[in-house]
């Protein structure tokens, strides 16, 4: 299954009740909050299904087959390491390993997620060393470059308001591109903006 020069990924959780969007489940219990994350993997999966690349879901715990995720268009592998950081540098060392010349990682709870933005992120790899797009929490919803740079990946605070600022310190190298500012959906008032979830919040 190896077509692109270019990989996509993504990270993804097995959707189950109490296992998913912790901060959000404080808000609106968590059976809407399951819901709301299914709601966010299948808008995740119909973006990454209109991208020409290669395609890999990373599972949080262990892959799943004949689940939202097509087995014909998506490599499958579970996630390696302690911490975030550690799962990610796995993730792109792997890619890297099989010799793709860009890889990408987006996040999974993006509403506002487009095509458009993978697309912008791959064109930019062609001029950039890596490619970044913030989330208005502080963090960032899409990470990509074009060789390892594994200082990305140094120990943080994960999903805190200082990831995204972090990052672009320690990362090594003045050719950063910036894609729009998106909003990831961690709590209840993330959720307002969006007429599907106005039920969970009314």
């Amino acid at each position: 299954m190896h077509h692109s020069k270019t990989l996509v990924m993504t990270f993804t959780r097995n959707p189950e009740l109490g296992k998913v969007k912790s901060r959000l489940a404080q808000g609106i219990g968590e059976k809407a909050a399951l819901e709301v994350y299914i709601t966010l993997l299948a808008h995740t999966e119909k973006v990454l299904r209109q991208i020409e690349a290669d395609k890999c879901v990373w599972y949080s715990v262990e892959v799943r087959k004949d689940d939202l995720w097509d087995d014909a268009i998506y490599q499958k592998k579970a996630q390696v390491g302690n911490d975030l950081g550690e799962r990610m540098q796995n993730a792109f060392t792997d890619a890297f390993q099989q010799q793709y010349e860009k890889v990408i990682i987006i996040g999974s709870d993006l509403y506002d997620l487009k095509p458009k933005h993978i697309q912008e992120a791959m064109e930019a790899l062609n001029h950039h060393d890596v490619v970044i797009g913030p989330a208005n929490d502080g963090g960032y919803y899409l990470l990509g470059m074009n060789k390892m740079h594994k200082e990305a990946f140094l120990p943080k605070d994960w999903g805190t308001a200082t990831v995204l600022k972090d990052t672009i310190n320690d990362l090594n190298t003045e050719k950063i591109y910036r894609l729009e500012t998106l909003n990831d959906i961690d709590y209840a008032e993330d959720l307002l903006p969006y007429k599907t979830f106005k039920k969970y919040i009314s």
